[in-house]
């Protein structure tokens, strides 16, 4: 009532709705609670246009804008190829990365490196989802953006990442010097709360690249991992099917693996296989 309670409906438009939803954030509501309110005001609006006392529901406008929005950038996306050195690191830059990274964030960065969670993932992760007895991660929930903790961020995120011994002997040190926390964070800021992404990237990515940081998001490290799985074993790569890479990334239909990643699969045409397969049948 005391913020748009004498707002007409004629005037209540998505703009309005969106003033109204960063007024209740900026005064100190929580996200959980903002989400409440203003679904509690779209069901309101529902019922107001089955009355016929509301033309539209803005509320409903708003959030399909959202929506388009997101779908945009998927496809965005989806259309652009992740390119070695330009997205996604490489080999020489992430070992420059490994040997830059200094303190709480040199175990952080290598186990992104090594294991390709999300950033989200890797603020939620506790140490009782890392079995140090098969080398794998569990990923059971995440922090989203207000640090919140939370699901995975769909099905197919709830999953298990194994990982090689250099990632277990990184966490295990990790793990005796880790702050407390209440949430058994394995990743936890200094007073044991979830670490913030950009406390992540701007003390520790960007600082581990030196004096000229090419990239400022810690998908990079991501892009990396998937990279690394696909590419051949001669090439220094896991030569993974892409069902498995699909699993590794937690990626929610192989449609989304080959949209990000296709091109990075050998070719049963490249000149290499071609030239083994002429030696064998001719041989």
């Amino acid at each position: 009532m005391p913020f748009i309670g004498r707002v007409k409906l004629s005037e209540l438009s998505a703009q309005a709705v969106r003033k109204f939803e960063d007024r209740l954030r900026a005064e100190g509501r929580s996200p959980a609670m903002v989400r409440k309110i203003i679904g509690s005001l779209g069901s309101l609006l529902a019922d107001a246009q089955e009355q016929g006392l509301a033309a539209y529901n803005a509320v409903r406008d708003l959030r399909r804008n959202r929506r388009r929005g997101k779908e945009r950038n998927a496809e965005k996306r989806q259309r652009g190829k992740f390119k070695v050195g330009v997205d996604i690191p490489t080999p020489s830059e992430i070992k420059a990365i490994i040997a830059n990274a200094k303190g709480r964030w040199r175990p952080l960065l290598i186990t992104a490196i090594f294991t390709g969670l999300r950033a989200s993932e890797l603020r939620g992760l506790r140490w009782r989802d890392v079995d140090f007895k098969t080398n794998e991660l569990h990923v059971r929930q995440r922090a989203d953006r207000f640090n919140e903790i939370g699901k995975p961020k769909s099905a197919a995120g709830e999953r298990v990442v194994p990982f090689g011994k250099f990632v277990a002997n990184t966490l295990k040190e990790w793990k005796l010097e880790c702050p407390t926390s209440e949430g058994d964070l394995a990743f936890p800021n200094g007073i044991g709360k979830v670490e913030s992404l950009a406390n992540i990237i701007n003390r520790g990515l960007i600082p581990a690249q030196g004096t000229k940081a090419k990239y400022t998001g810690l998908h990079a490290l991501r892009h990396f991992y998937a990279s690394w799985c696909i590419n051949r074993t001669e090439d220094g790569g896991l030569g993974l099917p892409p069902k498995v890479v699909q699993e590794r990334l937690g990626h929610s239909s192989i449609t989304m693996t080959y949209d990000r990643y296709g091109h990075l699969f050998p070719r049963g045409d490249d000149a290499k296989e071609l030239d083994a397969a002429e030696q064998a049948l001719l041989a």
